[in-house]
Parts: C-alpha cells; structure tokens; sequence
C-alpha cells in the first residue's frame, strides 16, 4: 500500500484508463459480426471475462481512493485582496497531485469514502436529479458524454436561493461519539454503514469525480458592483436563480422567502471560493423583532424528518430519530450542538412535547443560524431554537406562561437566584436611596433658603426703589405747587402720557385696551396756547395717515380764529412729537398700562430727555400707577397726579362716596364696603325698609368704570311689598324714617328672608358682555368689593359728567361739564353733549368747589372727572329754566363699528367729503374726527358743532346713520353701537322739543336770540362717581 502511496498518481491514470479501454471494448463488441471466417464466436464468454476483469480493478480503485481520500490535505493559504479586480470567469482552485502526497501525516485511515467527497458525490447526484439546473447539462455532458439541447429560460419570480455549504470534514464516523451528549449514543451504526456504502461511486463514474476533495462554490447571486459582463447565459442563469424544490439541503425555508429575508453565517470558506465570495451580493439582515414570533417564516409543507422530544429528551432509538440521522449524518456535529441547545431550553422550561421539522433544523445549522453569539444574545437565539419547532406556537405559549421557568430544569435554584437578586437590588436601591435622602434634602433647603434670600434681596431693592422714587416724587411735587403760577405763564413742555393704570384682571377684561388709553388724543389741544409744547407718548403705533391728519387739524387754529379758511396754517407741527414706546413689540399681548411701556422702552425715555433737555417740563398720566412715579424719576420732572395708593383708595366707588359726604353734597342712600354676602343681604334689607319709595337698586364693582360693573334688581318681585307698602302708608313718610327701629324692624326682617330669592332670581348685570349672570358678578363683587346705591326714583334722570383740574397750588377749575348720551341699559356712558343744560351752573360750580377742596385735603390733585346725576324731586315738581349764549357739540370718544376696519382713512374722508360730512371753517361748526390708530381702525371719535342743541344732536345722527349705510351691507351689519346712540339721540330730541312746546304754553315765553331749554330741568343733583 506504500508503493501505491508513492505512485498513486500514476496507478490512478492507469486505473481509469483501463476502465475506459474495457468500457470502449464492450461496446465494440456489440457492432462486431456473429459469424467471421465461417466461425462462430463466443461473445458471452468474452463479456464474462471482460466482466471479471472490471471487478478486478473497481475493486483496486476503491482501495486507492479509500487511502487517498482519508490522508489531511492541508489547503494554501488565503490573502483577499480588497480591491482586486473581479476576474471574467471564477478561477477554481485545484491543486496539482504532485503537492498532494505527504503534505501532512495521516491522521486516521478510514475505510470508505471521506466526508467531503460523500458531500461531492450527493450535490452532484441533485444537480443531475435536477433537469432545470444549469450545469446539468454541463455534468451531463462531461460524465456521460450526452448533449443536452438548450433549454428556453424560464420567466416569472425568481425562487428563492440559498449558498450549499459543506459541512466539515469527518474522521471515522465512530469517532465523533465521543463528543455527543450521552442520550444521543446509537448503540449500532448498522444504517450509517450502509449509507456510506450506498454514496460509494461506481467504476463507471469515475471519470466523472475527481479522485480528491476539491471544495467548489456554487454562485448563487449576481454581485452589483461587478464589472463581468460577458458571461454565457447558463453561467448567468447559474448566478441568478436555483431551484430549491430538489435541493434536500434547503429544506425547512420556505419557497416564497426573498433572498433579503435571511443572511446565511457559512464557515471560513476554502481559497476557492474566497475569490467568488466578493462576487456575490451580500444582503442586510432582516432585523426581527426580539422573540416576534410572527416574524419567523415557516415552511407550510410536512416534515419528511420528523421527530419528537418528550419531556426535553430525545429517543435515539426512535426511528424518526434515526431516519433523520440517517439523512443528515454529513453535518451531525453540528446538529448535535443545536439540538444540545435545544434540549436545554426545553428542559429549562418543563415542555412535555415538542415536534422538530428535521429539514428546517437541518437548513439552519448549515446556515449557521443558531450561531447565535454574534447576533442579539439570548432572544436571538430563542427565535432560532423555536424555529426549528413544527408546533413552536403551543411550545411559545407555554414557555410565556408565569411561572413557567421554574418548572423546569434548576427551577427551584432559578427561582431562588431570582428572588435573592430582585431582594438584593431592592436592598440597595432602598440603602442608596435612604443614604442620598440627607443630601438631597440639604440641597432642596440649600437652594430654597438661596432663592429665598435672593428674592428677600430684590423685593428690598425694589421697595428701597420704590421708596426713593416716592419721596422724589413728593418732593418735586412740592416744588411743583410752590412755582405752579410761574410755570403756566412761562413757556413749557408738558410731557402726556395717557396711562390707565388699572389692575391687571380690569387690563386683561378690556378688548382694546391700547386703543382705549389713545382715546385721550385730545391733549394735543394744549398746544393752542402759545407757550406750550407737548410730547405725547402714544400707546398705539400711529401711521403717516394719521399724523399728517392731526397736523392738518391743528393747524387750523389761525383759520378758526379769523374765520377764513384761506388763511395760512400755523406752525403748530413744531409744538408737538408724537413718541411710541418700543416696547409695544415685544408687550403686545399683555395689555400693560402705557406707563409700564414707557418704563421699559430705554431709547424712547432718552429721546424725551433730550426733548425737555434745559426746559421747564412736567408729566401728566391718566390712572396713576406705581410705574408712572418711576418715569418721571428717570425723567427728572414732577408729575401732575396723585399718589398712585392715594388713587387707589379714592378712585373706587366706596372712596367717591367717603369724598361726596365729607364735601357736604347729596348722594343718592346707599352702603359702601361690601364684601360679604351677609354685608350685601343685611345692608339691601335695611335700605328697602328705609327708603320704601326706591323702585330699583344698583349695585356697582369699586374697581370698575364706564358702567360695566354695574347691576340692577327691582323690589317689585318682593312678595311681601304690598304689606310694607300699607305699612309705610299707615306711619307716613316722616314718620317711618324718624320713629324708632322697632318700627321698621318687622318689614326688615320680611325683607331679609327674601333678599337672598330676590338677588338669585331677578337680579341683572348691566353690561353683560363683562359678567354674563349675576353668579358670575356677585364673585368679583364680593372679591373685590363695592357699593349698593339707590336708582333715582324719577322717570326723568340725566347724568352729567365734569372734568376738574385740581391745581398744586390749591385752586379748582372746572374744565369742561356735558350732559351723557347713555346706551340701551341706561347705566353706559357713550357719549356727551357739551355744554350740559340740566342744572344751574352756579349749583354746580358750588357743587364741584366743595369735591375739589375735599380732594385737595386728601392730597389729591390733577384732573378728576366726576359723574353728577340730575332728577325731578317727587316732593317738588318745579323746574328751572337757564339760558346760555353759547355754541353746543355732541362729543364721543368711542364709536366702534367693525365694518370701518375695512376702509381705509383716506377713502373714508373722501367718502365723508361726498356726503357732505365737513366742518365749515367760517360758520365755526360742522363735524371733526379723532383718529385713534392705524391698524385696527375699528374705533374713532366724532364731535359735531352747532349753533344750538338740536342742530347738534341732528348732525351728529344724521352722520351715524350715513357713516353706517356706506360702509355697511345687508348681509354685514357688523358689530356697532351707532343704532344704540341714534336711538338714544331720537329720545332726547323728542323730549326738548316736548319741553319747548310745555314751556311755551305755560309761561308763553317767545324764544328769542339763542336761548334754549334744557331737555330736563332738575330740582336736585347728586354726584354719582369720582375719577
């Protein structure tokens, strides 16, 4: 056997070249003649001994292939190069036999064929099984000389590919027992033998098989990047597609998996099929979903390798088992390791049954799919091993019940490990959280007592702030009182800011509050004197369109003045700058007052100083606020207001009526300072039972203005009014309000019992857009606090209203005094007719020196607007008649429409010149505009002039109602309050014109020169509110 170690090489080509003679020779003798030379020959002899002798040397070939196969060939070694240029063909590497003999020393001598060319006989036997396959032919032609014809390349989906991988090389099948788990011992491998009989070639084929293992990779993929182009079309076909029905190691995938689905793990591939595995695509793995069962493909077709593990053991006497090694027994090493793995798991989780698909475990340990230790860990894995099972939902189900891990293998000591390391982590995690409590808590304290000592800090800056700027203040308003004379009569700049400085629940209630503050435009008039120069501090952004109108305006004054409207226009756009704060762009939202903006807008306050830089100036506000005291500290100039705490106190309704008693005026009966509901029910109860003849009462927010805190209930809904009514008859008036209390005391009480009914029932707000039910204006009444005033008990009721100037230096002047144009609720102010006609004006220049000398006492001083209210005493019918020879207007500062949004200022002057809407400079009457902003122009004032009342009243509503229908469609009416002013307006001229024709009739007094009759000549006036 040494010498034909030595010569095999030689002894091989002999070998096979005796078959082939032998092989050409039978078939020669099937074309000879019986018969030759008259002879006849004995064929069957000659093909007997030929026979014999083909016996003789197949079974001479089999013992040389059996040494030849079982020596350890050691392969060349591998270097890839990276950027090596695929060649045209695959190269396939076989070596030379002269390299072969005595590279390595033998390890073990086996008979039989090796592992390796077992696995080559079997892949050759399929691809010849199988007709479609593309080197089918090739095989067919190379081993057994026949050509097949080409065949039409199939169309349609191409099935899924899978790379055969070989297994790796195998001693003596007996050897590897020693490495399997010992439930898998076969006590005999009398099947495993004759296996490897039966892959034995035959002499016939032994030209077709090389006589030693040559590793060769079967492409089944068509690199994208590779520049081979010229291929044949079966080599093409090769590459792309292979079918897999007839593949046996494919098995266990399903047909319908795309090649993207999986990436096959192979072993360390050999030199040959290094070169062709840079040729092949690689594609990403499919990322499943961590123990998703759903995302594992499973093969719909039966298992030909069943077999079954019970109780996490398997049967190696079973005959599916051995069936299924049988099959598989090239790759069994590692089969073993996966089924280990399995029967672990099975065990660990007390699985009583579970059915393998032979075919699927096989596909996935020559994939190397249950290599589960570079992929995910322990869930891959799961995945992998649940794969393999034919009833993997059953065994899922199971193995994700509670408990279950600790039925199984180790469970008492995996559930012990589980419960010791959950009590351990919460041990420490309770250990380290008591350990970081001190620390923590130090901290929180650490950081509370500094943020705490910080705030200290600043609310002591800004009281300090505050307290500074109080007293400077104070200071320069003293100085203000002692130069006040010499101030107005020499030439000065006064500095406006039209500020309400109004809490931030009434600042936030307002829609338009900018626009609301701007309706003071009218303080650019103060220019009209010639020693003054204003510097008003608009809240709104003000256009060109806007400003040049005011300039226009204003520079009518000379014209005015000499009655002649071609006269030239003063000079007056020099007395007057408009400023806006910038700080309007970045408070847009908040409704501050104006003061606030002002104090935050650093570039407009150094252009005011550079304004009044070496010049007599002074501030007026509106509503004093803290922030305006700081203004005109930054400014340096005194501020003509009061205290803004001062304001606060005496600005409300509780304080106007402290003012009106301590001046000695009449106020209508009421309580102040109500801010409970026991204060609200007693203090209602004892005002009904003293003033019987009151009909309705009011009750009015302290904080609020312009008539929208302001609510009403009438008495008539008590049901025991008709008793207090006789009993008040049966005392008599003088009688019931000076007897003793224990007179009234059971009327009160009635009244007391149904106050509560009474205000829940019928009591209304006035203004509902502001407090919608008495529920909702009842809390901010208690909240803030308020008044209960009676309701004149008069049909005839007229509010005027007054505007003083308290000066610094003591003196009370009465600025300007016109009677209201109230709305729908006849508790709203929209408008005035100046001057006011409804009661005597000595009365009332009295009446407004006593408010202001108590003002003075109280240290307050600016302007002040006071509302009076105007009524026929029941217990004296008489009116007064006063005559005036002056010129009337109709004033209102607040017109809203929507619709005038639409329409921009320049088309609704030319709109208004063609309706005739104008004022005549010589005949010093017609109609003027206040423009309040630019942007939303949904507001404006309006003031028409007249000769007399009537003329007023009559232009004034004439242009409402035009103004209306220009801007105005029948389908968009838009939100207004011109129809409420034009039907206020209509009532008042009904009732001057019934007062001219009584008055006439009864005193026959011709109307002569301008005298006119007021529309209601009260007996007494009461003062209702003080600003």
């Amino acid at each position: 056997m040494a010498d034909v170690l030595n010569n095999k090489d030689e002894v091989g080509h002999i070998l096979v070249q005796v078959q082939d003679d032998l092989r050409q020779l039978k078939k020669n003798l099937v074309r000879m003649t019986v018969q030759q030379n008259g002879e006849v020959l004995d064929i069957q002899a000659l093909d007997t001994a030929i026979s014999r002798t083909e016996n003789g040397i197949r079974r001479h070939a089999e013992d040389y292939l059996k040494t030849i196969n079982n020596q350890v060939l050691t392969l060349p070694c591998i270097e890839e190069a990276e950027k090596k240029i695929a060649p045209a063909k695959p190269v396939k590497w076989q070596p030379t036999y002269e390299t072969i003999p005595n590279a390595r020393p033998p390890k073990i001598q086996i008979s039989g064929l090796s592992p390796g060319e077992k696995h080559k006989s079997a892949f050759i036997m399929r691809l010849l099984n199988n007709a479609c396959h593309p080197k089918n032919k090739e095989i067919m032609q190379q081993n057994y000389g026949i050509q097949f014809p080409h065949l039409q390349k199939r169309n349609g989906a191409s099935v899924g590919t899978q790379r055969v991988v070989t297994g790796p090389a195998l001693g003596n099948f007996a050897a590897t027992h020693g490495g399997l788990p010992k439930q898998l011992h076969s006590k005999s491998l009398p099947e495993c033998e004759h296996t490897n009989a039966a892959l034995q070639p035959s002499a016939s084929d032994l030209s077709s098989v090389q006589t030693s293992p040559q590793p060769k990779a079967v492409h089944v993929l068509q690199r994208e990047d590779s520049g081979q182009r010229n291929t044949d079309e079966s080599e093409k076909a090769c590459k792309r597609e292979m079918d897999v029905s007839s593949d046996r190691m494919a098995l266990g995938r399903s047909s319908s998996e795309s090649p993207t689905s999986r990436n096959m793990r192979t072993p360390p591939p050999s030199a040959a099929s290094a070169s062709s595995d840079n040729r092949v695509l690689t594609h990403g793995l499919a990322r499943l979903t961590p123990l998703n069962l759903q995302s594992i493909p499973v093969q719909a077709a039966v298992s030909k390798y069943p077999f079954t593990i019970v109780e996490g053991q398997i049967d190696p006497d079973a005959p599916d088992y051995c069936r299924f090694k049988k099959q598989y027994c090239l790759c069994w090493v590692a089969i073993v390791d996966a089924l280990d793995q399995l029967q672990r798991m099975l065990l660990d989780f007390a699985v009583p049954l579970a059915r393998v698909c032979g075919e699927r475990l096989a596909a996935c340990v020559q994939s190397s799919e249950l290599n589960w230790r570079g992929s995910r860990g322990r869930c891959a894995q799961v995945e992998k091993l649940l794969s393999v099972l034919e009833n993997r939902d059953e065994v899922w189900n199971l193995m994700c019940q509670s408990g279950q891990r600790y039925k199984g293998n180790g469970g008492h000591q995996a559930a012990a490990v589980c419960i010791q390391t959950c009590w351990r982590r919460y041990s420490a995690r309770t250990a380290y959280l008591l350990q970081l409590r001190p620390k923590w808590a130090a901290k929180i304290i650490a950081m509370s007592l500094l943020k705490r000592a910080k705030l200290g800090h600043l609310k002591e800056s800004l009281q300090a702030a505050r307290l500074r700027q109080l007293e400077n203040y104070r200071t320069r308003a003293e100085s203000l009182a002692d130069n006040w004379k010499h101030i107005t009569s020499a030439k000065r700049t006064i500095i406006h800011v039209p500020s309400l400085g109004y809490s931030q629940h009434q600042r936030l209630s307002h829609r338009g509050f900018d626009v609301l503050q701007n309706t003071q435009m009218g303080r650019l008039c103060d220019i009209r004197d010639e020693n003054v120069e204003v510097i008003y501090v608009s809240p709104v952004c003000l256009g060109e369109d806007v400003l040049q109108y005011y300039t226009h305006l204003l520079g009518l004054q000379t014209a005015i003045e000499l009655g002649d409207a071609s006269a030239p226009e003063s000079n007056c756009a020099k007395r007057f700058t408009i400023l806006m704060p910038e700080a309007m762009e970045y408070f847009s939202t908040r409704n501050m007052c104006l003061a606030s903006l002002l104090k935050y807008s650093p570039r407009t306050l150094k252009r005011i100083k550079n304004l009044i830089q070496g010049k007599q100036a002074y501030m007026i506000g509106g509503v004093t606020h803290i922030d305006d005291l700081a203004v005109a500290d930054e400014l340096e100039v005194p501020l003509l207001g009061t205290e803004p705490a001062v304001a606060q106190l005496y600005g409300t309704k509780s304080g106007g009526r402290r003012i009106f008693s301590s001046a000695g005026v009449d106020v209508p009966p009421g309580k102040w300072d109500i801010y409970t509901l026991e204060q609200l029910y007693e203090g209602l109860a004892q005002l009904m039972t003293e003033h019987m003849e009151v009909q309705r009462w009011l009750f009015k927010i302290d904080s609020e203005v312009g008539g929208r805190g302001t609510a009403y209930c009438d008495v008539s809904y008590l049901k025991c009014r008709p008793w207090a009514q006789q009993e008040f008859i049966r005392h008599g008036p003088k009688q019931w309000r000076t007897s003793l209390p224990q007179v009234r005391e059971p009327v009160m009480i009635k009244f007391l019992e149904e106050v509560p009914h009474l205000l829940a029932s019928y009591a209304r707000p006035a203004n509902t857009s502001c407090y919608t039910t008495w529920t909702c204006f009842l809390e901010h009444f208690l909240r803030e606090g308020g008044v209960i005033e009676a309701f004149p008990p008069s049909d005839s009721v007229t509010c005027l209203t007054v505007d003083l100037l308290v000066e610094p230096g003591g003196d009370v002047h009465m600025l300007s005094c016109g009677d209201q144009l109230r709305g729908p609720s006849g508790l709203e102010v929209v408008g005035c007719t100046v001057p006011q006609s409804s009661i005597c004006p000595d009365v009332l220049h009295t009446i407004c020196n006593s408010i202001g000398q108590a003002c003075q006492q109280r240290f307050i001083m600016g302007h002040l607007s006071i509302d009076l209210v105007t009524f026929l005493d029941p217990s004296n019918l008489e009116q007064q008649q006063t005559s005036v020879t002056s010129r009337f207007a109709v004033m209102c500062t607040r017109l809203l429409h929507t619709n005038l949004s639409l329409v921009y200022y320049s088309t609704f002057f030319l709109m208004c010149k063609a309706q005739g809407i104008g004022y005549d400079v010589k005949a010093r009457q017609g109609t003027v505009f206040a423009l309040h902003d630019s942007r939303d122009r949904r507001s404006l004032g309006m003031l028409t002039i007249s000769e007399n009342l009537q003329g007023a009243l009559l232009t004034f509503a004439r242009n409402l109602s035009v103004i209306h229908q220009e801007i105005s469609a029948p389908n968009m009416q838009g939100a207004n309050n011109f129809k409420d002013l034009i039907k206020d307006i209509e009532e008042i001229l009904g009732m001057t014109i019934q007062n001219q024709t009584t008055s006439q009739e009864e005193k026959e007094i011709p109307a002569v020169g301008s005298e006119q009759l007021s529309p209601h000549k009260p007996h007494r006036s009461t003062p209702n509110k003080s600003t």
